[in-house]
């Protein structure tokens, strides 16, 4: 009994990670033409400041462009949207399962532990700046892992979802829907605004700057409410 417990725990440890490299590995061997591209993208994912709101536009991108200070031109394949999409919300699946399996067994590692214990302070952080979280509960997941910002991706959110009580398989469920429906709104519209750029670029650059106008007003809002919340403190 007890050697089964730790085999299975064994296959819970080593499964997700099995599953991710192979299929990142699969994918790129697909793509002859831009594997080294597709991987490097899917590697970068995992350090800030680089989120899915700028690896899947990087990735769609393609085309020509003139090296600096020199008459060459590298081209630069793209790489399908779809395919973008679902590779970045399939890494916040991949992490979302480790830590579902994993979560207590991966504090107790060395090197690992430390690390998780870090995660944890950046989930208790993000718990208390997203209280809108806890009545939702799973919509509020699905809405944290959407949004394309830094720390609301299937790492934090699988932390969140432990904080505020819900089941594993639910907070796993939330983040795959959260994760699979934001990276394609991203790709959706990242594909759109590339393609204008090529159709009619003052039209892009319009869009683009709505865009940047409407992120600067949120991060003043969210600024402006934090700043009240510590005052009435």
């Amino acid at each position: 009994m007890i050697r089964k417990s730790i085999e299975i725990g064994f296959l819970k440890f080593i499964v997700p990670f099995i599953i991710g490299l192979a299929t990142v590995y699969t994918i790129g061997m697909l793509l002859p033409n831009s594997t080294y591209k597709y991987w490097a993208l899917v590697a970068a994912y995992f350090f800030p400041p680089f989120g899915k709101e700028t690896i899947i536009p990087i990735g769609i991108y393609g085309g020509k462009i003139p090296i600096p200070f020199s008459s060459d031109i590298v081209t630069i394949t793209p790489i399908h949207p779809v395919v973008m999409a679902l590779s970045i919300a399939f890494v916040d699946i991949i992490v979302a399962l480790f830590l579902v399996w994993n979560y207590d067994l991966a504090k107790k590692i060395p090197f690992v532990g430390p690390f998780m214990e870090k995660v944890e302070n950046i989930g208790k952080k993000s718990s208390s700046k997203y209280t809108w979280i806890t009545p939702l509960r799973f919509i509020g997941i699905v809405l944290f892992v959407m949004v394309p910002f830094q720390g609301s991706g299937g790492l934090v959110g699988s932390i969140i979802g432990r904080f505020i009580g819900m089941k594993p398989i639910n907070t796993f469920l939330a983040i795959t829907v959260g994760a699979v429906v934001g990276c394609s709104l991203i790709a959706f519209f990242s594909d759109i605004i590339l393609s204008l750029f090529i159709q009619d670029i003052l039209l892009a650059i319009l869009i683009l700057i709505i865009i940047i106008v409407i992120g600067i007003m949120l991060w003043m809002y969210r600024k402006n409410k934090k700043r009240k919340a510590m005052s009435s403190r």
